[in-house]
């Protein structure tokens, strides 16, 4: 009974970190200690620590596998998946009624001309997001190297299948550097499957099932459950991925750039995870089949996006303590890191493209791009007051 009020109160914490915790994965860590480990003390700051590092070399939503994890070590899988559940269910569904709001507008015709600041706003807020990435994450002369590398491929060759091979490639650079890495006494590894095989299980399951029935839903998953599975970085290093499938890949083009952009700025206005953008992609991709169907495919795809790396983390942490030993491990991240910081630079180009050739655009995207530098103003506050000074000038 003692222990049940523990998870309850555990939950109730969660849920609160959800509505408050503003400002992307690097915020959310600062949120988590505070509370996890300064107020409640469930975990030591050095264990919060472990558990952040160990899911940074894990595809999937940074912040959200670390809170995960925290569940999954006070009280196993079951508080682990009802921590998921309540950390990400109150963004999710902010996120699927912007996309179907969105999509009502346009429907009635109704102009999206107040949008035209916050989509180069949005622009500055991934700029702002690789340079803060590249300050944090490289450095060494390999790093840049590779991070230029990264910019560059990801630039030119704009196909979703581009990414994985980038990270991967990067990874094994870095790796083959391991000699500088602090020997540690190596312990047997011990690997329990069954989390694995669910993982692939349902990627195939998903794939399958997709390519046979052509059910826009399934596909939605497949397509979410995929990126979900390859992106290292959090939701800063999702957006390139997502842009190129669902704006730019010809087969899709589920939304327009005008869309990708104003959606990934309200998200900026949100408390909680980044991945829950995924919600309104999906709800604009099923807006032909009325408002039920855009519920199903925000709801759809956020599973999608987020149950890879929830699976991931269950797999790795039963035996990351022996895997942490090898040096090739922890020195493949340095590769990974920078790799992504590159995708990151490549997106913030590609996204300021379709945006009109101003003063105006660029200065909005310069803009907000200082303020984040040189201000602590709230995300919120940057977004809300380019969302009224659209509808004031409209």
């Amino acid at each position: 009974m003692v222990q049940r009020i523990r998870y309850i109160i555990f939950l109730r914490d969660v849920l609160k970190l959800a509505l408050t915790s503003f400002g992307g994965p690097q915020a959310h860590l600062a949120y988590f200690q505070r509370t996890l480990v300064e107020q409640r003390k469930y975990i030591t700051g050095e264990e919060l620590m472990e558990l952040n590092s160990l899911c940074q070399i894990l595809p999937g939503p940074s912040s959200t596998q670390t809170l995960t994890a925290v569940g999954y070590k006070i009280g196993g899988p079951n508080l682990a998946y009802l921590t998921l559940l309540v950390w990400s269910l109150p963004s999710i569904l902010l996120m699927a009624l912007a996309g179907i709001f969105l999509a009502n507008i346009q429907e009635k015709s109704w102009s999206l001309e107040f949008t035209r600041f916050i989509q180069p706003m949005a622009v500055g807020f991934v700029s702002y997001a690789a340079y803060s990435i590249c300050l944090k994450t490289i450095h060494t002369k390999t790093g840049v190297a590779l991070m230029i590398a990264a910019a560059v491929i990801s630039y030119f060759i704009q196909t979703p299948f581009v990414f994985p091979a980038i990270l991967l490639a990067a990874g094994l650079v870095t790796a083959f550097k391991y000699k500088k890495q602090p020997r540690q006494e190596k312990k047997k590894i011990v690997i329990s499957w069954s989390n694995f095989f669910l993982w692939i299980g349902v990627l195939i399951a998903a794939a399958v099932i997709g390519a046979l029935t052509g059910w826009l839903p399934v596909r939605l998953f497949e397509n979410f459950y995929r990126n979900g599975s390859l992106i290292f970085g959090g939701g800063q290093v999702l957006t390139p991925l997502l842009y190129t499938e669902f704006v730019q890949y010809a087969p899709k083009q589920y939304l327009s750039p005008q869309e990708f952009l104003s959606g990934y700025a309200i998200a900026q206005t949100l408390p909680g995870p980044v991945f829950s953008f995924s919600a309104f992609i999906g709800a604009l991709a099923m807006r032909e089949y009325g408002v039920a169907g855009e519920l199903t495919g925000a709801l759809l795809s956020a599973a999608g996006i987020f149950l890879p790396g929830t699976f991931l983390i269950f797999f790795v942490i039963r035996f990351w303590e022996s895997l942490k030993s090898f040096r090739p491990v922890r020195a493949s991240l340095e590769g990974i890191t920078a790799a992504s910081a590159g995708l990151v630079v490549a997106a913030a180009v590609i996204l300021f493209q379709p945006l009109p050739n101003t003063i105006t655009s660029l200065g909005f995207t310069i803009g907000t791009f200082a303020l984040l530098t040189f201000t602590r103003l709230p995300h919120p506050v940057i977004i809300i007051a380019g969302l009224v000074l659209g509808l004031v000038l409209k």
